[in-house]
């Protein structure tokens, strides 16, 4: 790797070889900007060793440019990063951020311990996935897909396009200002989080939200029909508006919804369970079971 940083007029045999040469306040808004965009790709080498530990340490090369003028100390830092890394990959830029503002410390004070860094990462990484998950996951994603759908299903152009830019403009503007937050509150952040009870609030808040939408897109999204009809005296019942309409309307929607769920629970694979409910369903139209909703 060769650097980009070396100060005019500074030959690397001159520096003391005890230390690190660094370059203090070399952290800019550029810097962290070409750490943003580095961060998109952080899944784009993902392997089962590491995971995304090699996009991580992609993401940081910057920063590591900036902070240290020897190629050997820059190497040095980097093999830090290398270490396994795995978060949900819309809140990584807030742990960028952090572990920009831990290597920083570690250049212009020696004396720290490298694994600092390491101990940060895995410190946030587990609390932040299981906020990413539920935010990005299980909320935003569900919210700006049920609005999506329901549009595309009416013929409506704009379904797809407010999918795309619903999830994405929001993901995008918060992964950045993540990073930014990150380098800026830097190791604070955690003693703040870690001291109160914000992180678990915010997940149960999250849940509670994605449950909510999930239970609304079941509704109105899951349809099961049941046509058939028998007669009373002189009239016509329908069983599905007269029968199972009166219990609880949507009940077999939402009865299909938790038997899939259980399939899944069950160690089911989602091709199988997808391959059951085609089934089910070419079974029930041909014999006149299932149906369409007038």
């Amino acid at each position: 790797m060769t650097s980009d940083t070396t100060a005019p007029g500074t030959h690397l045999d001159e520096v003391s070889p005890e230390a690190p040469t660094t370059q203090t306040g070399r952290i800019t808004t550029a810097v962290l900007n070409r750490m943003y965009v580095r961060a998109l790709s952080i899944e784009a080498s993902f392997n089962y060793e590491r995971q995304q530990g090699l996009g991580f340490a992609y993401s940081m090369i910057p920063a590591v440019r900036a902070l240290y003028e020897k190629e050997s100390d820059q190497a040095a830092a980097l093999k830090k990063h290398l270490e396994f890394f795995n978060t949900t990959p819309y809140v990584a830029g807030a742990i960028v951020g952090v572990s920009t503002a831990v290597e920083e410390q570690l250049s212009q004070d020696p004396s720290l311990a490298p694994s600092t860094a390491n101990s940060v990462k895995a410190a946030l990484m587990g609390p932040l996935a299981g906020i990413g998950d539920s935010l990005y996951w299980g909320t935003i994603r569900l919210l700006v897909t049920g609005i999506g759908v329901s549009l595309a299903m009416a013929g409506n152009i704009l379904g797809p396009i407010i999918f795309l830019l619903g999830f994405n403009l929001p993901v995008q503007l918060l992964s950045y200002l993540y990073l930014r937050s990150g380098y800026k509150f830097g190791t604070k952040l955690l003693q703040r989080i870690s001291g109160s009870d914000a992180m678990s609030s915010l997940t149960y808040g999250a849940g509670i939200v994605g449950l909510m939408v999930i239970g609304g897109l079941t509704a109105s999204m899951v349809s099961v029909y049941v046509p058939l009809q028998f007669e009373v005296g002189e009239g016509v019942s329908s069983i599905q508006t007269d029968v199972l309409d009166g219990i609880m309307p949507g009940i077999l929607g939402l009865g299909a919804f938790w038997l899939v769920y259980w399939l899944l629970g069950k160690g089911w694979k989602t091709t199988w369970v997808l391959l059951a409910i085609f089934a089910v369903g070419l079974l029930g139209a041909l014999t006149g079971v299932l149906g369409t909703a007038p």
